[in-house]
């Protein structure tokens, strides 16, 4: 047992595979985070806003967990594949193989619309919106770091209200809910009971 513990080791570590196994550990990470970070997450909502039986319940969790482990590993497959096979045919990493990689892995993985790719893809895209207020100031187009916060804010607040107002529709059904309910809702009561303990 410990000549093959031994001889599994000594095979990980030898250079002329890393490349390949930095995609086996890839897809290997890509599922333990994407179960980690799906399976309670779904779990909470479920518990929250679905009223049906336990195995139904149960399907849902396992289902969104399995999608977004899935989704993580292979994704993380195809880009490492594509930066490895960029690197060896143009001899070096340069800074635009990592946005092609993202752009295949993205279409190819993410690029169905359903409920767990919505909400990785928005996720992804909120963060970058974060990065992309910060790169002002990385530049130094912008001296102040605190400046940049406050605008990007205001302008995703004034966005979202516009859209809410005026083209509702573009809008997720989840934070047209969540708006009318602040924003609406509150516009209209009959009694005290409406007014302070339920909403209508």
């Amino acid at each position: 047992m410990d000549s093959l513990k031994h001889a599994a080791t000594q095979f990980i570590l030898t250079p002329e595979y890393h490349d390949l196994l930095s995609i086996v550990k890839g897809f290997r990470n890509g599922l333990v985070y994407g179960a980690k970070i799906r399976f309670p997450h779904a779990l909470v909502m479920t518990l929250l806003f679905r009223r049906t039986n336990f195995k139904d319940m149960s399907k849902f969790v396992l289902k969104a967990t399995r999608q977004h482990a899935r989704n993580l590993a292979f994704f993380c497959t195809i880009y490492k594949t594509l930066m490895i096979l960029q690197r060896r045919i143009h001899g070096k990493e340069r800074p635009f193989d990592s946005f092609f990689s993202g752009l295949v892995g993205g279409y190819i993985i993410f690029g169905e619309n359903n409920g767990v790719n919505q909400q990785i893809v928005l996720y992804l895209f909120s963060r970058i919106m974060m990065g992309l207020a910060k790169l002002p100031v990385k530049r130094n187009v912008i001296a102040e770091p605190a400046n940049t916060f406050p605008v990007f804010a205001s302008l995703v607040w004034a966005t979202v209200m516009y859209l809410f107002y005026n083209e509702r529709d573009v809008l997720q059904p989840s934070l047209q809910a969540s708006m009318q309910y602040i924003y609406l809702d509150s516009n209209r009561w009959s009694t005290l009971k409406n007014f302070l303990w339920h909403n209508k």
